[in-house]
């Protein structure tokens, strides 16, 4: 009786770690949230004639302002994982540089499409993550196999550019929406797999990476629904 006791102690303490574990990811992963949206706010309220400004210079300058998040992705993963100090504030600074490029996005919608993108895509995360969370499904390989799409998806949006094609973006956006989907779900279950691999002694570092996972989910799906729900709204005032 005793050693079940002491088992039940010890189950419960790596229960109430993950929990810790999970908690400080999702609070790293909702002020990622929070200063895009906030950045982006305060973009299209106070710098709308400045962005209308940069709009004019054509889509090529987008597409080098879109280089840097992917440059800053690899460093911050990298930077992660060396559990440095420097990861953190650069978490910060790369959600606020993506919440200055996606207030330009913005500007092409309306705010119904804007409001209902964001609430599918809030549910969506949320039923998704309690799945990855608690399913006894191996999701490993089918993470591994979206990691793979998630490069054919940028190749087809990269070469959409040219064509230009409405019925290419929809086919892109609801790809986009399925892998998406399956990333959240493997990157809960991974939290899971992370903390149990390191005896639940997991770093900063470890949760920096995670919450940036988890916020590049949340924030992609959010930018395929608002297309769909933009082109399904197309004439809506």
């Amino acid at each position: 009786m005793k050693n079940m006791n002491d088992n039940d102690v010890i189950f419960d303490q790596r229960s109430d770690g993950l929990n810790a574990f999970f908690s400080k990811i999702y609070a790293l992963m909702g002020a990622g949230v929070l200063v895009s949206a906030l950045v982006s706010w305060i973009m299209i309220t106070f710098f709308l004639d400045n962005m209308r400004a940069i709009l004019q210079s054509g889509s090529l300058f987008f597409l080098v302002l879109w280089i840097i998040p992917l440059v800053m992705v690899v460093s911050l993963q990298g930077l992660a994982m060396k559990n440095s100090k420097m990861a953190l504030p650069i978490f910060i600074g790369y959600a606020a540089f993506m919440g200055f490029l996606i207030s330009f996005t913005l500007l092409m919608y309306t705010a119904t499409d804007i409001t209902l993108a964001f609430i599918t895509a809030s549910a969506m995360f949320f039923g998704l993550s309690v799945y990855g969370r608690f399913t006894k499904r191996n999701l490993s390989g089918m993470g591994k196999a979206l990691g793979v799409a998630v490069w054919g998806l940028i190749v087809a949006m990269l070469l959409n550019l040219f064509f230009a094609s409405t019925g290419l973006t929809i086919l892109i956006s609801l790809v986009g929406v399925v892998i998406f989907s399956g990333l959240i779900a493997w990157d809960n279950q991974k939290i899971t797999q992370v903390y149990n691999a390191h005896n639940g002694q997991v770093s900063d570092g470890w949760a920096i990476s995670m919450a940036l996972s988890l916020y590049l989910d949340f924030i992609n799906m959010f930018l395929f629904l608002l297309r769909l729900f933009g082109i399904a709204g197309g004439n809506r005032d």
